[in-house]
């Protein structure tokens, strides 16, 4: 079942332009959403909450046209990021009964299950919780009124290595167990390698590629050695070359045979983007 369809969206700025940007999101997957700073995923999230009035282009939500009115998105998703504001002293009680307010779905019941889930204390202020506890706790409203899915802004860019695993794991317990769909945007791309289902990378405001994560890598390995060793047709042959001190590295074809004198390694999601960058730098 597809959860979200986003076709042709588009949005135009004095000094920058969304183009075209179309993918769509099944039940129960990760779609990782990547690119440079100013590629274009926050105007794509906003357009698709309608916290911006897209140019043009059209969202559907379980399969319903979104219009101009998000409400249904807003009442069947949450939203959740790693740097959303909350009054320092206010405590989670206070926070939950203003939120509950705006969602007639809300299940008290669950919202204390996943209170003892994650292990927070209602009783805490925000500013006696940690950058993971804040995390969980969007989570913890986001899933209490029953939110199909998940939009995620770099939730995990302020967490220790420990924080993110968790967190990780549980996003992966969410899609496997309760069926929730999940739109990532981050910078940290190791996190997708470990939960992301598919991916959709920003260039300049257009998609480069929207494809299951192993099909966006698998084409690719890494591959290193001696700059004495770059023949014409091997500087040919690379994606994102780089060569310095005497050394060179790029992306090669996983389908071909490794150069004479050169070092392999499997390509992941962020070597693969960060070649590719480097290609649009160089044009």
């Amino acid at each position: 079942m597809t959860i979200l369809r986003v076709d042709g969206l588009s949005k135009r700025y004095p000094a920058f332009c969304l183009r075209d940007v179309s993918f769509s999101i099944e039940e129960g997957r990760v779609m990782g959403l990547i690119g440079r700073n100013g590629a274009g995923k926050t105007t794509t999230i906003k357009s698709i909450l309608r916290l911006v009035r897209p140019d043009g282009g059209t969202v559907q939500f379980l399969g319903k046209p979104l219009d101009l009115d998000a409400s249904a998105l807003r009442r069947e998703a949450g939203y959740v990021s790693g740097d959303l504001c909350y009054y320092p002293r206010k405590r989670l009680s206070q926070l939950t009964a203003v939120t509950k307010s705006f969602y007639p779905s809300w299940d008290d019941k669950k919202y204390e299950v996943l209170l003892h889930r994650f292990s927070l204390d209602e009783t805490k202020r925000v500013c006696e919780l940690s950058a993971g506890m804040k995390v969980k706790y969007q989570l913890a409203c986001a899933l209490s009124h029953g939110a199909k899915l998940l939009i995620l802004d770099e939730p995990t860019s302020g967490l220790d290595p420990v924080s993110r695993d968790d967190l990780l794991d549980l996003l992966r317990t969410l899609c496997e167990k309760d069926g929730v769909s999940i739109l990532f945007s981050t910078h940290i791309t190791t996190d997708l390698d470990a939960c992301a289902d598919d991916v959709t990378y920003l260039q300049n405001g257009a998609v480069a590629a929207s494809c299951p994560l192993s099909e966006f890598t698998a084409p690719w390995k890494k591959l290193t050695g001696p700059e004495a060793s770059l023949t014409p047709e091997l500087r040919k042959t690379l994606r994102g070359l780089r060569a310095h001190c005497g050394k060179f590295e790029g992306l090669f074809p996983s389908a071909l045979a490794c150069p004479s004198g050169c070092r392999e390694e499997a390509a992941d999601l962020q070597s693969v983007m960060v070649f590719l960058e480097r290609e649009v730098e160089e044009r």
